[in-house]
């Protein structure tokens, strides 16, 4: 949360303007496991993640496919579902016991009418996501299944601990035993 208070106090909002998007968060806590949407629901929160992670995924025939993962310090939502209004088409899952400050969509869209620093925070919110988006599709097309986890073994080292195996093999689209001998050569 610190991360928006200092975007905004860095481009000189006034109490006022932080006031008011503050009181349009809501902090709400989530247990490990717990489904924070579920495919064929709309995506009605913009959400930043202060503590925690969460698996984006898919269910096809009898498998759960891990495509995401957000951890703390990024904004998170079923981004495409909010901002259509349309159903969400994967699911969103609290993998560790997680704490989000979240903005519903008619209160982000009021506050984005009455200041344009809110509006800032939007468009910061949708760059996070988009880059993040893009990183992902861009490391299946230039990088092996071992260089995508030792990716992110280097960007997020604390929370690969927290990643059941299979939701990390999955994400890097390999099997569990292929994720296991690429562990093993690392170490």
């Amino acid at each position: 949360m610190n991360l928006i208070k200092n975007f905004l106090k860095a481009n000189n909002s006034s109490d006022e303007e932080i006031s008011h998007f503050f009181s349009k968060l809501v902090q709400v806590d989530f247990k490990k496991s717990d489904i924070i949407l579920k495919s064929g629901q709309t995506e009605n929160y913009l959400s930043f993640v202060e503590r925690g992670l969460l698996r984006f995924y898919v269910k096809k025939e009898d498998k759960e496919i891990t495509f995401d993962f957000a951890f703390a310090g990024n904004f998170t939502s079923g981004y495409s579902s909010f901002l259509t209004r349309d159903p969400s088409l994967f699911f969103i899952q609290a993998i560790a016991d997680t704490s989000l400050w979240r903005i519903g969509y008619e209160d982000l869209q009021d506050v984005y009418k009455e200041s344009e620093k809110a509006q800032m925070i939007g468009r910061l919110a949708a760059e996070q996501l988009f880059i993040r988006k893009t990183k992902r599709e861009l490391s299946f097309l230039t990088q092996s299944a071992e260089e995508r986890y030792r990716h992110l073994l280097h960007e997020q080292p604390e929370m690969i601990q927290e990643i059941p195996l299979k939701y990390l093999a999955s994400y890097i689209g390999i099997t569990p035993e292929a994720l296991s001998r690429i562990r093993k050569r690392k170490n």
